[in-house]
């Protein structure tokens, strides 16, 4: 097109669509920059493509590394990961005197249970340590002291 006095009119700005390169069945109405071209700063030229980069040589080793969150013991047996066999399981208890239940035999001694009655704390589960024990391996994973 040209108007009147010979001057070619501009076109439109190009369309969403033609920008984006969708559903683009007609030439593009602008003509490509001619090879010595360089831009006046006021654009971007976009970057040229290099295609997929070159395949590395050098095998990368990965490592998995598990890290158990340290492990409270209580007077309930607790499922575990055994640290000498590595299987899960559900630890073993078993009940040793400790230093409460000391403390509780020599407490009811001062108070007047002699003969015997000081003596009843030693029967008293709660009243003495925990161990844990691995039911596969029979190592010791951990104590529950009372005091």
């Amino acid at each position: 097109m040209s108007a009147p006095s010979g001057i070619p009119v501009p076109s439109a700005p190009p369309s969403y669509e033609e920008t984006t390169g969708i559903n683009v069945s007609y030439p593009h109405p602008y003509p490509a920059p001619e090879p010595g071209w360089k831009p006046d700063g006021k654009g971007v030229n976009p970057p040229s493509y290099m295609g997929p980069p070159a395949p590395m040589n050098n095998p990368i080793a990965v490592q998995t590394v598990y890290v158990q969150q340290p492990v409270v013991f209580h007077d309930r047996p607790i499922q575990m990961c055994c640290p000498s066999c590595n299987q899960m399981m559900v630890t073993r208890l078993s009940y040793e005197s400790g230093a409460l239940t000391w403390l509780s035999c020599g407490g009811l001694f001062l108070v007047g249970c002699m003969f015997g009655c000081c003596l009843i704390p030693f029967c008293i589960d709660a009243l003495k340590d925990v161990d844990h024990t691995c039911p596969n391996c029979h190592a010791l994973v951990g104590t529950y002291k009372r005091l």
